[in-house]
């Protein structure tokens, strides 16, 4: 596989955001979607984020568009791409939690009911670990979707790396060296990166490549 395919304009994204909720709704009444996606959208170009980017929603919900079949309510699984990382502070271990929250309060304010609510914070939580269950879908195509960044070419993973470590700078290099390093050897311990037939095909042999690289790398560059 070469390069994970290119985003599209995240001007697009307000569109694309009406669009889902009024999907979500099923026909319910609701709101005027745009304020929700304003405020989203700010919270996605907050100054602490270097990877966490609007870039990064728009390049998660254009991999949910590749992997729609799979999810049994793509609906919903965009709808958590939107959330998954609302809520970013790289200093805190809470971020998926407190995302999560946000779905809780804002999607029944926005007409989405209850069901779709529900499901919609499960799958912001399940990207604390990128392990879903077997069989369930949602979680296989938001999981997929977010992780394969991981499986681009060498410049589009290094941008990545260096992004990552952008949003750390606050960590001294050899701390930063041992926590990137203990994240990258729990990604790679599990059974499978990627769940969907299109992920494992297409994404996991690069992703493994690309992790077990880095991890080579900071062993190397650590202390002498």
């Amino acid at each position: 596989m070469t390069d994970s395919p290119r985003p599209r304009d995240t001007r697009a994204l307000p569109d694309r955001w009406r669009d889902t909720l009024l999907a979500a709704r099923s026909g319910a009444p609701g709101p005027d979607p745009l304020p929700y996606a304003e405020n989203l959208l700010v919270r996605w170009a907050e100054p602490q984020r270097r990877y966490h980017t609007t870039a990064h929603l728009t390049a998660v919900l254009d991999r949910i568009d590749t992997l729609a079949g799979y999810a049994a309510d793509v609906h919903a699984v965009r709808l958590a791409a939107w959330f998954h990382d609302a809520v970013y502070r790289p200093d805190r271990t809470e971020n998926e939690e407190r995302s999560a929250a946000l779905a809780e309060r804002a999607l029944p304010e926005a007409g989405v009911g209850e069901a779709v609510t529900a499901e919609v914070a499960r799958l912001v939580r399940l990207t604390v670990t990128h392990d879903p269950a077997e069989g369930d879908g949602n979680g296989e195509v938001l999981c997929d979707a977010d992780l394969a960044v991981l499986a681009g070419g060498p410049e589009a993973y290094a941008a990545y790396a260096a992004q990552v470590r952008e949003e750390y700078g606050f960590v001294p290099d050899e701390a930063f060296r041992a926590g990137r390093a203990a994240v990258l050897r729990q990604l790679l311990a599990l059974p499978r990166l990627f769940r969907t037939p299109y992920g494992a095909a297409e994404w996991e042999a690069r992703a493994r490549h690309n992790l077990a690289t880095e991890l080579e790398l900071l062993g190397s560059s650590g202390p002498r």
